[in-house]
This record gives C-alpha cells, structure tokens and sequence, in this order.
C-alpha cells in the first residue's frame, strides 16, 4: 500500500480509503466488521463516514454506519491508534438533520460530541464540512447558468463560515478533533477557509472530497491546481459514478440489491445516454488491457497528479477485492492515451 501525506496536517494516509457509506441498509455489522479486517489487512488506514449515513438517506438510517463503527472500535480497541477515522457534518436541506439548518459553530460542537458518542471513541481524526451552507455546482447541480453566484451575498457566507470555523476551534482545543477539512466545495470556499484561518488564527483546512471520476472531471485543473499549492489533500469520492463505472448499469440493467435499485435523493441524474456511450468505450478500453472496467477508474483515478487517496466502497468483500487490485499496478501509457481520446468525446456525460 502507498501512502500519502493528509494535506498539511503530519497525518499519513492510505493512498486507498476505506468508504462506509453502505453499511447499515445494504450492509450488515457483519459486512462491515469484515470489509474493516480486510482493508487494515491490506494496509489501508483510512476510514471515511459521515453522520448522515447509511445512503440513500433517511430518518431510519441517520447515524447507522457511525454506529457500526463504533461497535467494530469498541472490540478492537487496540486497533483505533492504526485507523486515520474521518466524518463529516451534513449541510442543510435535510429534514431530519436540525429540522434542515444551516452548519453553524454551535452545530459543529453539537454533532461532534454525537458522531463521538456512536463511533464509541475520544476523537476524530479528520471532521470535515460535508456540503456546503451556500449553493454549490456538486450533486449534477454543475449545468451552466443552474442556478446564479451573484445571488449569493458572500459577506453572508464569509461570516457563517467564520462562526463555523469558531465552532471547529472548540472542537480541536478540547482534543475532539485533530484536523478539519471540507467536501463537495469550490475553490472560492477553500481560499475563504483558509483566508479566515489565517486572519483569526482559527483550524486550517487540510482537505477536500469532492466527486471526481472518468464521467466527472469538473475539478481539473482549477480545483485541483487550487489544492496542490496550498497544500490541500485532493479526495475523490464516487471514482466509479455511483456503480456507474463497474459497467454493471449498461443496458438498463438493475442488479439485485444495488444502489440503484434504491430510491436516491438526488435521483439518477448521472444516468444519461452520453454515460451509457463512454463506459462501453471505457469497457474496451479495459477488456484490452486484462482488468475490469472498474479497475480501470480506479487506476485512472488514482494516477491524476493531485490526488491523495481515492474513497472506495463496496457492498461485499469480492467487490472490494476487485477493487483494491487496481491500485496494484499503474495503467500503461498506451491506456492512459486510449481514455483520453474518450475523454476528449465525453467532456460532459452528465
């Protein structure tokens, strides 16, 4: 396993981490007890949640997979000081999560202490801001002109992100948290961040996830760019668009008890004819290189200069398996030209 540096922090990461986001509606405390063994087994050290799984969301499954966690943590007690534990604080907009408000300091310092209490452990090693208080172009909001910038008053949003920093502070001076980081953001909210933690000597930003894959490459170069020099940890989440990319989608298929069988929140929206056509030629390209078309994201994903470890998720050990085969070897650079000529033709599948 290779390993990164997590931003500016001093923490060292799998170059692979370990996403959750299924455990607790399409996996059991057992899956999950048994994806957790293999992927320490295999060097991983990073674990990634968030309060509001399992996914698809809901009131039912709020706070499962961080509860899953924390019983796995609490009969391994001796394994959490190897485990890089990262979650996240969702933004507003769902019901059931302080009746859809905004993050707020107080917010912060009040999910902290319950994301604690359901991972059954002291700290966290990674909080990060999970979209978010303004509108922001993740989640197939990224069509030009989908909504307007000029509408949102960004002395407004620097304030509020202020007010969440203070929260973030409280947090890490009580020793709950050791660094801070953010998803599904745009680089005028990494800067802010950091722009306000210089100022008021408040916790520095060390990290971002945002979506990123061979049907979504929206973040190079400019995000990207924005993370290398300021030091920021690039984190794809979804480097297989949902499933989308394992190819087992094609065809209007549906497989039994996979995501898509399952009502999401945001629907389907990465499910276009312009999708469909690129994986059948990201396909070829894989099957005339000896790997699976999911392999072949992955490899992909993690050879994009900037990235630091790619969040990967399954729903058995055989998927997960699969996928952690990928990182074993780099694709040549006879397939690195071959997805990028179908890059070139699917700028924008969705």
């Amino acid at each position: 396993m290779q390993f990164s540096t997590l931003g500016s922090s001093n923490l060292s990461i799998s170059r692979v981490c370990l996403g959750s986001m299924t455990w607790g509606l399409q996996n059991t405390q057992q899956d999950a007890n048994q994806q957790i063994n293999y992927a320490l087994e295999q060097g991983i050290n990073f674990i990634d949640t968030a309060e509001m799984y399992a996914v698809p969301p809901s009131a039912d499954t709020y706070g499962k997979t961080e509860s899953i966690i924390g019983n796995y943590l609490a009969n391994n007690r001796h394994q959490r000081k190897d485990i890089i534990l990262a979650s996240k604080i969702a933004g507003p907009g769902i019901a059931w999560v302080r009746n859809g408000g905004i993050i707020t300091g107080q917010a912060v310092i009040d999910s902290v202490e319950a994301s604690l209490k359901r991972l059954q452990t002291d700290y966290l090693d990674l909080y990060q801001l999970h979209w978010p208080n303004r509108q922001s172009p993740h989640f197939g909001q990224h069509a030009l002109n989908h909504y307007k910038f000029s509408d949102s008053d960004a002395t407004q949003q620097t304030e509020s992100m202020l007010d969440v920093l203070t929260g973030l502070d409280a947090c890490v001076k009580a020793g709950k948290i050791r660094h801070c980081g953010l998803s599904d953001d745009t680089p005028w909210g990494i800067n802010t961040f950091l722009k306000l933690s210089e100022q008021h000597n408040l916790p520095r930003m060390v990290s971002i996830q945002n979506e990123f894959n061979l049907l979504h490459t929206k973040d190079w170069p400019y995000l990207i760019e924005n993370c290398v020099h300021e030091n920021i940890a690039y984190l794809p989440w979804s480097p297989l668009a949902g499933g989308m990319l394992s190819g087992k989608y094609l065809n209007g298929q549906r497989p039994t008890g996979s995501r898509w069988t399952l009502q999401q929140r945001n629907g389907l929206f990465r499910n276009t004819e312009a999708s469909e056509a690129a994986i059948k030629a990201y396909q070829e390209i894989a099957i005339a290189n000896n790997m699976t078309t999911a392999q072949l994201a992955l490899k992909w994903c993690d050879q994009v200069d900037g990235v630091s470890s790619t969040i990967i998720g399954a729903t058995n050990l055989s998927q997960l398996k699969e996928d952690l085969d990928a990182f074993k070897e780099p694709l040549s650079e006879q397939a690195l030209t071959d997805i990028s000529s179908v890059l070139s033709n699917y700028t924008t599948p969705f």
